[in-house]
């Protein structure tokens, strides 16, 4: 800890050297106090009004994140364009205040006009909002710029990240030979980043599966995943087996309350699957019930079991109903000030992060009455879809293997059949395949589940504007369509290595027909 006496001498020098012994043991609670006291002192030491920002929203402390920020801005900090685009990232992705995002996006730009980072980030946000037009005119700024001679490594990157974009945006864009040209150039560019060309190349992929082309679109796939691969470590099939057996072993019986369960303003509902098993559909559809608001992805349970539950899920077992019944409530809090508004109003808020799935015992514990909504689709289309996108390595590393997607599924199967053997009434299985054939009877199923009053209007979800912050952000903008169910089938011979992970996991020839 730091000295008391250097905090009250004011020695900048001292608070600065010990600042930096607390970032170094990764004490981040201590550190952030530290440079509290430093900006005391000399607020006009602007670099650590960001890195307090960065700290403080690693921490799980956005709004704090953004104060530091405009400390930051304040003070007069070089490069105003990076704290810009950085305040954007929190508002729209922490906060979901979409408006000021595109606000600081906006002036970031107008500090540095050829500030080519807040440029991709608007487009992005552009898409998030359903506005194909505005999102397709920042992107075209950045590919023209890289399709100059002269251009620089990083406007290459850039333009080479929208291109991407624009080749899912642009209809048709499979018609468009020069930008599948300009991809495969791309794809073969060393001196692009390895994540970049792995863009390029899934890219490349869907435009070409849209075209009809099976073998070309999956050979471009491969490739992408063979690249994407050097994004995080190899999937290892042994310590997702131990840590499935940690979460079982820590959750054996369903924990009872000694005192009663806390209800907040908002009801919480989780939904929770496979990636690319149809959840962002079914958040989408339930939004547009009046008394529905959408979560989206939200981290503070993967980030409560990384730090104070730490180490998970060993922690759960001993997690006593005190401490649960505080980060219940720390939740609550959480949903609350994300969503004011709909705190005001009341109703459910849902809370639709797919590997929530492994979070599930941890869910009962601070929510005995919590209602989960577990996406399925059938496995080999799951399994196309997880190997079509781009996932980070570092969080799906099973992504970009076949046989390691096959690994996974038996091991999330497994998983699940213990959640409910637990939990049989508080999980309902939405069947994506199902859904889109019989909407209105799954609709009406899972209306009854969450006790809400039937709405047909839910039918017409994609009538509605929302923000969608998922791979599926145009999909989900378009009515209900049947294409996905069955979209491995082109694509048989490639899947043999799933299809024998599959079956190895367990499942059986019916399911996989």
């Amino acid at each position: 800890m730091t000295d008391n006496t250097t905090r009250r001498t004011g020695d900048v020098d001292a608070l600065i050297r010990e600042a930096a012994v607390q970032r170094r043991a990764g004490r981040m609670q201590e550190t952030i106090g530290i440079y509290r006291d430093i900006l005391r002192l000399r607020p006009d030491l602007t670099d650590y009004w960001f890195d307090l920002a960065l700290l403080l929203r690693q921490a799980g402390q956005p709004q704090d994140a953004l104060e530091a920020y405009n400390g930051a801005l304040a003070n007069g900090i070089r490069d105003p364009q990076e704290v810009h685009l950085n305040r954007a990232v929190i508002l729209s992705d922490d906060l979901q205040r979409d408006g000021e995002a595109k606000a600081a996006l906006e002036a970031a730009l107008a500090a540095d006009p050829e500030y080519g980072p807040a440029r991709l980030n608007l487009g992005n946000l552009h898409e998030e909002r359903g506005e194909r037009d505005e999102a397709l005119a920042q992107y075209t700024i950045l590919a023209e710029k890289a399709g100059r001679a002269g251009a620089t490594p990083g406007e290459r990157e850039l333009g080479t990240e929208a291109l991407s974009r624009i080749s899912h945006l642009a209809e048709p864009a499979y018609a468009d030979e020069r930008v599948l040209l300009r991809l495969k150039e791309a794809i073969e560019d060393a001196g692009l980043p390895v994540q970049t060309r792995a863009n390029a190349a899934f890219a490349l992929g869907r435009a070409l599966d849209a075209a009809g082309e099976p073998e070309r679109a999956f050979a471009a796939i491969d490739t992408a995943n063979s690249l994407a691969r050097q994004g995080g470590p190899a999937y290892d099939p042994a310590r997702t087996e131990r840590f499935v057996e940690a979460l079982i072993a820590a959750t054996q019986a369903p924990a009872r309350r000694a005192v009663p369960e806390e209800r907040g303003a908002l009801q919480p509902v989780f939904i929770c699957g496979l990636f690319r098993s149809g959840s962002t559909l079914i958040e989408r559809v339930l939004a547009a019930h009046d008394t529905v608001t959408a979560g989206g992805e939200l981290a503070y349970l993967p980030r409560l079991a990384a730090t104070a539950l730490s180490p998970f899920p060993a922690t759960l077992a001993a997690l006593d109903d005190v401490r649960a019944s505080e980060f219940a409530r720390g939740y609550q809090a959480h949903l609350e000030a994300l969503f004011p508004e709909a705190a005001a109003a009341g109703g459910i808020v849902i809370d639709k992060r797919p590997d929530n799935f492994l979070l599930i015992g941890l869910i009962k514990r601070l929510f005995p009455g919590a209602k989960i909504v577990h996406t399925v689709r059938h496995p080999l289309d799951t399994g196309l879809s997880v190997y079509f996108q781009h996932l980070d390595q570092r969080v799906a590393g099973y992504s970009s293997d076949l046989a390691a997607i096959g690994h996974y599924f038996g091991q999330y199967r497994r998983l699940m059949a213990h959640w409910k053997r637990l939990w049989p009434d508080s999980i309902f299985d939405l069947d994506y395949d199902h859904f889109v054939v019989d909407p209105q009877t799954s609709l009406r199923s899972l209306f009854g589940f969450l006790d809400l009053e039937w709405d047909a209007a839910c039918l017409d979800f994609h009538e509605r504007p929302q923000t969608v912050r998922t791979a599926s952000y145009w999909q989900v903008r378009r009515p209900l369509y049947r294409s996905a169910s069955g979209r491995w089938r082109p694509y048989g011979r490639q899947l043999e290595p799933l299809r024998h992970a599959l079956l190895a996991a367990g499942l059986s020839e019916n399911e996989l027909a």
